[in-house]
């Protein structure tokens, strides 16, 4: 991958000398760690907002259901799921 844009930032002087060490101490170039942080924090950010995005049309799904009528009670849930746990420990299907 072609390295040309140059990203200039702003930090104070103990976080770049330690910053400096720690990669030096790995024997890897700091704008390569730099580069991988920033792959990382892009990824999380990604996967964060495609969490939300699921999350967000799952609670949408869930009121149209619920608007529409298609609802269970949760005692009726509760009771099959009951008698599916005591027929898994009785051995029966």
């Amino acid at each position: 991958m072609s390295k040309e844009a140059v990203f200039t930032m702003k930090l104070e002087p103990e976080l770049r000398a330690a910053f400096m060490a720690e990669a030096e101490a790995l024997h890897r170039p700091a704008s390569q760690v730099v580069r991988e942080l920033m792959r990382e924090f892009i990824q999380r950010q990604q996967e964060s907002r495609a969490y939300d995005a699921f999350l967000t049309a799952k609670v949408a799904q869930a009121r149209a259901d619920a608007q529409a009528g298609q609802v269970r009670d949760n005692a009726l849930v509760e009771a099959e799921f009951a008698a599916r746990r005591a027929a898994v420990l009785t051995g029966q299907p």
